[in-house]
């Protein structure tokens, strides 16, 4: 080694060396807490089969014969599908609909820097925040989430449309609705905003985040930073934003109660789905607004809506922030609970596929 390497080590690398491990030391809580993460991801990784069922009963050799007859032992609920808004997971990853493919592959490399640069400064600062897991709304979804915050105030609508919005506005009047969401933080922060003027006319309205609608991958942006229970702490990106007070909606609108921490690597995408319909029609409410994810929503038209129905809801994932309506159908057979979604019932709300 030469004496000028000799002296840029002594002098540059080990006093950054030691800044980094007490910085490190420093936020011990939030080290340990991400190498639990990390070694989760992991697990997931190798062991998760998130996508793995078997092929459910095709719901309309169930359902055919009890909606012929006019059968009462059907019952209805509506359910509101709202996605949530771009992340820096999807700004990093994905080309999304704002930028052409040529634009997206040059600025890969770039942008993949930039994100694994402030992972890094997230964990030194002792920030309980990431990048890549549980990813956050980015900018461009910040601006998304405001532009479906801006389509349910404005009422220049037809009048079916504007009958669906107005249940999702709670407007007096309306039949009540209940709002559910997922435990990653893209969708909570894409209903805080989606629905801040419902929450600042009903103080008392909760969104209750449950685990049944976490998304269906093995990926870590698809796993939860909020412990079981703990309430949602906003974005570095959320804490600049000025679209809604992200803080007070979290603290006063958000009921965690239902939130028991990660999906576990046993679950998969069917149970979580199952749990969902259970779940729904557990409530006594008729109408169901859930915020969630692009694959889940998928998933969920492909296996609820009969086989023999050529959908653009199981080829194509709805857009950032796009809301679909449909009616969810329920009987009860020998084999237990069964579901179906009405192929009619359909409707694109905002946004679309």
């Amino acid at each position: 080694m030469s004496s000028f390497s000799e002296w840029a080590v002594a002098t540059l690398l080990r006093p950054v060396l030691i800044l980094i491990t007490a910085m490190l030391l420093f936020n011990l809580s939030t080290l340990l807490y991400k190498v639990r993460l990390f070694a989760e991801s992991v697990l997931y990784l190798l062991f998760c089969s998130d996508k793995s069922w078997k092929k459910p009963k095709d719901p309309i050799t169930v359902f055919g014969p009890l909606l012929k007859s006019g059968s009462k032992a059907v019952e209805k609920k509506t359910i509101f599908f709202i996605r949530h808004g771009e992340s820096t997971w999807n700004d990093t990853f994905n080309k999304g609909k704002h930028r052409s493919a040529l634009a997206f592959a040059i600025g890969f490399i770039p942008g993949l820097i930039k994100a694994n640069l402030y992972e890094v400064y997230l964990l030194l600062s002792g920030k309980m925040d990431s990048w890549f897991y549980d990813s956050p709304l980015s900018y461009l979804g910040l601006n998304q989430v405001n532009e479906l915050a801006n389509f349910l105030g404005d009422k220049n609508k037809d009048k079916l449309e504007e009958e669906l919005v107005s249940i999702l506005r709670a407007d007096p009047g309306a039949p009540p609705s209940q709002l559910l969401c997922s435990n990653l933080r893209r969708a909570l922060s894409t209903m805080a905003a989606g629905f801040r003027d419902r929450f600042a006319r009903r103080p008392d309205d909760k969104i209750l985040v449950i685990p049944s609608l976490q998304e269906i991958s093995r990926n870590p942006d698809t796993l939860s930073l909020t412990p079981a229970h703990a309430p949602i702490t906003p974005s570095w990106i959320d804490r600049t934003s000025k679209i809604c007070d992200f803080q007070s909606i979290f603290v006063n609108q958000m009921d965690m109660s239902l939130h028991t921490g990660n999906k576990p690597v046993s679950t998969n995408g069917l149970k979580r789905m199952m749990e969902f319909c259970d779940f729904c029609f557990g409530l006594k409410e008729d109408y169901i607004v859930a915020g969630g994810h692009s694959v889940w929503f998928r998933y969920f038209f492909k296996t609820f809506l009969p086989s023999e129905i050529d959908h653009i809801a199981k080829k194509n994932k709805i857009v950032n922030c796009g809301c679909v309506a449909f009616t969810l159908l329920k009987t009860t057979t020998d084999e237990g609970d069964c579901y179906m979604v009405d192929p009619n019932s359909v409707r694109v709300i905002y946004g679309g596929f």
